[in-house]
């Protein structure tokens, strides 16, 4: 059951299934940690206003689409878009490989680098703002608050919690401490790669997983699995039921990083709270300073940094997982944070791995109206006086700030028409994160992998590959069916075929991951 507020246009997806051993860690949390709470406000809260008025905009946004029927099984006005044939902006996509002055083609790496550095300012600017100065010098010490032996498929394993407890001395008043968890094979021979889940937990981000990049407004919200092999899917290796028994069967570990220890998941005064707060010292934010993604993505490089002084996680071989609102985190985190090896990015809609441009499902005034506080203050002007079309960047070029480090992309079934009457079409929990768009962005990202030695997207059975894209508007007639897994490069993307899960996709991404984590083994 979905929990719908009109005036903020969100949803709480169910909680999501941890371990045993996780989450008896997690609840074992010293009770002197405490989150702060997401302002329940709407579009029209106070903060929203005074962001309004920073930026000179006087007339009300445009609306955000609704992402589901009517109770009566209408369509209302403003129904989402889910026809191919209206899907395409105005405006031309960017192209990936040229430079800011609009003719110089890119063609060597150092090129590349040079635009990066462009393309670097303007989604700091412009889409997820800037991280303060004093954020990135200050201390941050880490402490292990409880060890737990557990197992996992008859393999014993060791639970630790961890807290990060930020500077209190830089703004007393403001309290942050990361807290975050990680189990690894009891008897490993060294250190091991870990994957980190964004969630677990209490408060706002704690075991909730929330449903940004879900199937929209009001709709209701997919069972948020754990499992990925069965089914039409590939199994998960050694006999594994469940990820986390793959991961501890293969030498590695997993674990989870609570995004709201880090930063509440909301608006109005949670803005004032969380390291945006304590940084800014309870003041409200400049119109280009940092949301809470990139606020996520500043906690996970501060869990990198304990990993590089660990003796259990190897911290050269790091992947970060999210699904919906938490795969816009993964993304932002693998962009932002170079430490990270891998990712895998599942159904993040729109400001994650989807194209702005492809006019489906979530939209940018989804994100103005909303869910603003994740981005920057200046994403508002694109939800009032300008448009989609006046975005100076589009996120295949996003996507492309990862290489050359792999990351894997992926998505649910998406059916065009979602149940609209008339359309002969039954509804999916999945296409408000708007699958096609999502290939449309990694296909269109593929090139500068192959610009930079490595492998672009692609499947070499199927003689299928990505390696030059001119449009990636263009590039979805050649968007395989669901089910079928383009991981042969460094830049892997998959469709499932069910609804707003990461479950499906997770055995694939082990399988994907296998060919980048080198385990120690274990004891013998």
């Amino acid at each position: 059951m979905a929990y719908h507020n009109p005036a903020l246009h969100r949803e709480i997806l169910p909680m999501k299934t941890a371990t045993l051993s996780v989450l008896a860690v997690l609840l074992t949390w010293p009770a002197s940690i405490t989150f702060a709470q997401p302002q329940r406000g709407g579009g029209a809260n106070s903060d929203h206003e005074e962001m309004l008025a920073k930026l000179g905009i006087t007339t009300p946004l445009r609306p955000g689409p609704a992402g589901r029927l009517a109770a009566d099984g209408t369509a209302p006005a403003n129904y989402a878009n889910y026809d191919e044939s209206q899907a395409t902006a105005k405006s031309p996509v960017p192209d990936l490989l040229t430079m800011g002055d609009g003719k110089t083609k890119i063609t060597t790496a150092a090129q590349w680098a040079q635009r990066r550095q462009e393309l670097f300012e303007i989604f700091d600017r412009e889409i997820y703002g800037r991280v303060p100065p004093a954020a990135k010098t200050i201390k941050v010490t880490w402490e292990v608050t409880g060890t737990t032996p557990g197992t996992s498929g008859n393999i014993p394993t060791v639970t630790r919690t961890l807290v990060g407890h930020v500077d209190p001395s830089y703004y007393p008043d403001i309290k942050v401490d990361i807290a975050a968890s990680v189990t690894t094979p009891a008897q490993a021979a060294g250190k091991v790669p870990v994957i980190i889940v964004w969630g677990g937990g209490g408060g706002g981000g704690g075991g909730a997983r929330r449903g940004g990049g879900a199937a929209g407004p009001g709709a209701p919200a997919a069972p948020a699995l754990r499992g990925g092999g069965g089914g039409n899917n590939p199994p998960f290796p050694n006999g594994a039921t469940t990820w986390q028994q793959a991961a501890i069967s293969l030498g590695w570990g997993y674990g989870n990083l609570n995004p709201a220890s880090i930063q509440a998941d909301g608006g109005g005064d949670s803005l004032r709270q969380g390291i945006i707060g304590l940084i800014n010292q309870g003041q409200g934010r400049k119109p280009d300073d940092w949301g809470a993604l990139r606020a996520w993505a500043w906690g996970a490089g501060r869990l990198m940094d304990f990993f590089e002084t660990d003796t259990f996680v190897d911290a050269r071989q790091v992947a970060f997982e999210g699904h919906s609102r938490y795969g816009k985190a993964t993304m932002v985190t693998m962009v932002y944070e170079p430490r990270i090896l891998n990712g895998f990015v599942s159904s993040s809609g729109e400001g994650g791995a989807k194209l702005w441009r492809h006019l489906v499902g979530q939209q940018v005034e989804s994100l103005a109206n909303a869910e603003y506080y994740w981005m920057a203050g200046n994403i508002l002007k694109y939800g009032g006086p300008l448009t989609v079309d006046d975005l100076p960047v589009d996120q295949h070029q996003f996507i492309a700030l990862v290489a050359p480090r792999p990351i894997f992309i992926s998505g649910g079934e998406y059916l065009e028409g979602n149940g609209k009457p008339g359309t002969n079409s039954r509804y999916s929990g999945e296409n408000w994160q708007d699958t096609p768009g999502t290939f449309m962005a990694t296909a269109g990202a593929s090139p500068v992998w192959k610009l930079l030695g490595k492998k672009g997207l692609g499947n070499d059975a199927l003689n299928l590959h990505f390696d030059v894209v001119p449009d990636p508007v263009a590039v979805k007639a050649q968007m395989p069916p669901p089910l079928t897994p383009l991981i042969d490069g460094d830049v892997a993307f998959r469709q499932h075929d069910q609804g707003h899960t990461d479950a499906p996709n997770w055995s694939t991404f082990i399988e994907f991951s296998r060919r980048y984590f080198k385990s120690p083994g274990l004891k013998q």
